[in-house]
């Protein structure tokens, strides 16, 4: 639900800390309503009236796959098939408990006819999409510029995205992997391009963007699971020796500093996992808190005249917060893309010379 739906929800009686308390309440319903996914995407709502994009939902319970369209809740007045959307988080639940959907090892692990696993296409996995499909088309339309003008200087999109390539390849990819940095160019330019897709998207405050996409641990997770198979499975005999046994190290210390070893290959993937998380979502909460503070100075003031103080010290800020968090998007797409490129490097290192120079 937009912000502009708050003054006319907020109450118009009681004590003014009351009004204060009751106000703030709504602005954190409304920034953890942001937050969160949902099953289906609100667009806006005018004159009491919400006009969302209701999102397929895909919904398996006891072997039985359910299929249809999120609008058959409306807003979660109705029950679907013993389901219904929870007005607080814009989920799927169990309509008799309330259970949200259980995860993969809990539904098949557990005899219980109240758990259900949520396949649905949600405003994430629709943003998701979204980026997939914008990246293949510009990507395409670069690729087939370069076939049919292999002698011309680049133009249009064309023109943006080679000096971000070319810097991915050289200054990232080559500069941390090594010698070796040719067969891993494509996995960390889809890294950079999908990261910073979802991040720019998710700064757009309309309709197909503001979901919370990057700012989504699911979604950070998966990347980091995907960066920490690619480190290891690359890595060679000289990256598992220093991790198992580390050369010129006694072997009782041995028994201290490998478990720490192996403890840091899964720091590593969660120290990126986390600090994209963080940032993006520390964001978001930011620039809609700093929004609501027009709503909480008009309600505290009861007239334009507050919403106008509000306005006087939110928009400023929201514009400078906007700016920074533009910055941010690039920048944490390309720590992303850095400090998996120096894991990666670390991984493929070759250590051969290592011996010679000691002696």
């Amino acid at each position: 639900m937009p912000f502009f739906a708050i003054a006319n929800e907020a109450p118009s009686h009681g004590a003014e800390s009351h009004e204060k308390a009751d106000a703030t309440a709504i602005v954190v319903e409304h920034v953890m309503n942001h937050i969160a996914d949902a099953n289906e995407f609100h667009i806006a709502t005018i004159d009491g009236h919400h006009y969302s994009l209701h999102l397929p939902c895909i919904l398996l319970r006891d072997g039985n796959l359910s299929i249809f369209n999120s609008a058959k809740f409306h807003h979660g007045e109705h029950e679907v098939e013993g389901y219904k959307l929870d007005p607080h988080t814009g989920r799927v639940v169990d309509a008799a408990t309330g259970q949200r959907s259980a995860n993969i090892a809990s539904y098949f692990s557990a005899a219980d006819s109240s758990k259900f696993l949520d396949l649905s296409i949600t405003k994430n996995v629709f943003t998701y999409l979204l980026s997939f499909i914008l990246l293949t088309v510009i990507l395409l339309i670069v690729k087939n510029a370069y076939v049919k003008n292999k002698n011309t200087s680049p133009k249009g999109i064309q023109s943006v995205i080679e000096p971000v390539v070319s810097f991915i390849m050289n200054d990232v990819a080559k500069e941390n992997i090594g010698p070796k940095y040719e067969k891993f160019v494509p996995f960390l330019l889809s890294l950079f391009f999908f990261i910073l897709c979802n991040n720019l998207i998710g700064l757009i405050p309309f309709f197909p963007g503001s979901a919370n996409t990057t700012g989504n641990i699911a979604f950070t997770c998966v990347l980091a699971v995907i960066a920490f198979v690619v480190i290891n499975i690359n890595g060679n005999k000289s990256y598992w020796g220093h991790i198992f046994a580390m050369p010129g190290v006694p072997k009782w210390v041995l028994v201290i500093l490998t478990p720490v070893e192996i403890v840091g290959m899964f720091i590593k993937p969660m120290a990126l996992m986390l600090r994209l998380f963080g940032n993006i979502l520390g964001g978001h909460i930011a620039i809609l808190s700093i929004v609501s503070l027009i709503f909480i100075f008009g309600q505290m003031g009861k007239s334009i005249t507050g919403a106008s103080v509000g306005s006087a010290l939110a928009i400023p800020i929201v514009i400078f917060v906007n700016a920074m968090e533009l910055f941010v998007a690039f920048l944490q797409a390309y720590v992303f893309t850095l400090l998996t490129a120096i894991f990666i490097g670390a991984a493929v290192e070759e250590h051969e010379h290592h011996g010679a120079e000691h002696h």
